[in-house]
């Protein structure tokens, strides 16, 4: 379970200051959620109600909460109504121990009271202006109080100094990360996949390939393990693999695949099958995707389609795949018409995403990752953007700890995400995961898979998506700079070899993004906050083709 400290409780009952104190004392890091909005929007809270009404701001502040959550070891303090939306209060919980700070209406009333003549220009909150403000505090709060119910600890501060109600939120702490049942045999994974159906977790560390025999036990895996490798890979790692798997009591059968996306194909798929008939593998039986994300996609819609589906487990190997494509349980192959045409959902057992691989992987493969993780933080957590671009010598150089916090910070969001949203609902929060991936695709497609690399082209895809977003009013030229430049320093391409324009368009026509003829495009309304639009107008579309084909 992430051990997070998050705040929750009415508005002047002390959550901010008393974050900041609990944070300093633990040596973390300290997020407002209301501070993560006013700094996205550029506007204060009372303005956002103001222009854009409760709603708006609610699904502004479900946002900055799903960002705050996807962190560890963080002291989160949340808006006062951000308990009354449902999947809040399930972020909240998975996210670490949840503590209330309470205060009767009374008090409430006299802070407030006390921070207005302190500061007669600071904002009262939009829900707390009335003629009567007392009452109005007092229907709020009772409205709110059974949500207030999910805590694991509730500090009265009414009498309470600073340091004794840090001192309270500490204790409560401690004590509930002793009462609290972990995750299923999962409680010391680096993050966790928890949807309706399935709950995967992943493990993200330096060295750890040796230990794969013993989370496949751990997640009550046994019998025969069928690896299904990256050739180039196997030759690497497939001692490891095969060294833990024999350990842990498992069979071990494997078949090597090509490298490169012309392996993701019906045709080999049908090859697949063919093997586990031969070595007559059943559903108890488990597949390992071992390689990048060819490997993984193609393993995984494998076993997701033979006898209906077979639990598997993936190990990626490429910096794309630990971030990005062995995270959310998509499954696909391509068709000459489109990438990941046939698909199928399907979570994997367990991630296991040893950093220490990369240093084999090709300078252009490791580079082409990097794109996956930009985009992460442009998306939903400007945090770890800035983090990103602070550190990006010693990434590139592959620092053994910064990586390993890097990669593990990025691949939290994307399951963060999946939990929320793990079928791509129609404008849901995995939508905006697809940011640069319209144009990106489209590269790709029209190119034939064959001169750029999946990172290359969502980088090349994040410019031209860049561009249509400013010139919609929702970047500025400085956040586009920001943007370029970050992408520039891990020496990612901004432009596109020439392509085949006709065959693009065709391209985005067959987006999975693609809903009543409109592609709904993820874009970035400041940095760390993607939304998605499907207003786009066709010319600017051909603008941004302009801009970014060589």
């Amino acid at each position: 379970m992430p051990n997070n400290i998050i705040l929750i409780g009415f508005s002047f009952t002390g959550k901010t200051q008393i974050g900041k104190r609990v944070a300093a004392r633990q040596g973390w890091p300290f997020i407002d959620t209301d501070a993560l909005i006013v700094e996205r929007y550029r506007k204060s809270i009372d303005e956002i109600f103001a222009a854009k009404g409760e709603p708006f701001f609610r699904e502004l502040e479900r946002e900055a909460l799903m960002q705050a959550c996807s962190r560890t070891n963080v002291v989160i303090s949340t808006g006062g109504g951000a308990i009354i939306d449902p999947g809040n209060r399930d972020m909240m919980r998975k996210s670490g121990v949840v503590i209330c700070l309470d205060a009767q209406p009374e008090t409430i009333h006299r802070r407030m009271e006390a921070s207005a003549r302190r500061n007669a220009s600071e904002n009262v909150r939009p829900l707390l202006k009335a003629d009567d403000p007392l009452e109005r505090i007092k229907n709020l709060k009772e409205h709110r109080q059974v949500y207030y119910g999910i805590a694991d600890w509730t500090v009265h501060t009414d009498k309470l100094a600073f340091p004794e109600t840090v001192e309270e939120v500490l204790r409560g702490y401690a004590l509930s990360l002793r009462e609290k049942p972990p995750t299923r045999r999962s409680s010391d994974a680096s993050y966790t996949v928890q949807t309706g159906t399935a709950t995967c977790p992943g493990y993200v560390g330096w060295g750890i390939l040796r230990d794969l025999g013993k989370r496949m036990r751990e997640a009550d895996l046994s019998g025969t393990a069928f690896v299904i490798a990256d050739a180039a890979v196997w030759k690497l790692y497939g001692r490891t693999v095969s060294d833990s798997l024999f350990n842990d009591k498992f069979t071990i059968q494997h078949y090597e695949v090509p490298p490169g996306e012309a392996s993701k194909s019906l045709a080999n798929a049908e090859k697949l099958y063919r093997w586990l008939a031969s070595h007559k593998a059943e559903r108890k039986h488990v597949v390992v995707a071992l390689g990048g994300g060819v490997a993984g996609d193609l393993a995984g819609f494998v076993a997701a389609t033979y006898v209906r589906g077979m639990p598997w487990v993936a190990v990626p190997t490429t910096l794309l795949s630990m971030v990005d494509s062995s995270i959310g349980g998509k499954t696909a192959v391509n068709l000459p018409d489109g990438k990941n045409l046939v698909g199928a959902f399907h979570q994997p057992r367990l991630v296991m995403a040893d950093t220490q691989t990369l240093t084999t992987l090709p300078k252009r493969e490791l580079t082409s990752g990097w794109a996956e993780v930009v985009k992460h933080g442009l998306i939903l957590d400007k945090t770890l953007f800035d983090f990103i671009r602070a550190e990006t010598k010693r990434l590139v150089a592959l620092d053994g700890k910064v990586t390993t916090e890097v990669v593990r910070l990025s691949a939290a969001i994307k399951a963060r995400v999946v939990s929320e949203d793990e079928r791509e609902s129609g404008g849901g929060p995995r939508t905006l995961l697809n940011y640069g991936h319209t144009l990106g695709h489209a590269l790709e497609t029209a190119l034939g898979y064959e001169k750029l690399l999946h990172g290359e082209a969502i980088s090349i895809g994040m410019t031209g998506e860049a561009h249509i977003s400013q010139r919609m009013g929702l970047l500025t030229a400085d956040e586009v700079k920001q943007q370029r430049e970050s992408l520039e320093a891990f020496g990612l391409p901004l432009k596109s070899p020439p392509v085949d324009m006709a065959a693009m368009r065709r391209a985005m026509a067959l987006d999975k993004k693609v809903a009543d003829k409109k592609i709904n495009w993820a874009l970035l309304q400041g940095l760390g906050n993607a939304v998605v639009r499907n207003d786009v107008p066709e010319g600017l579309v051909e603008e941004a083709l302009r801009e970014v084909v060589g």
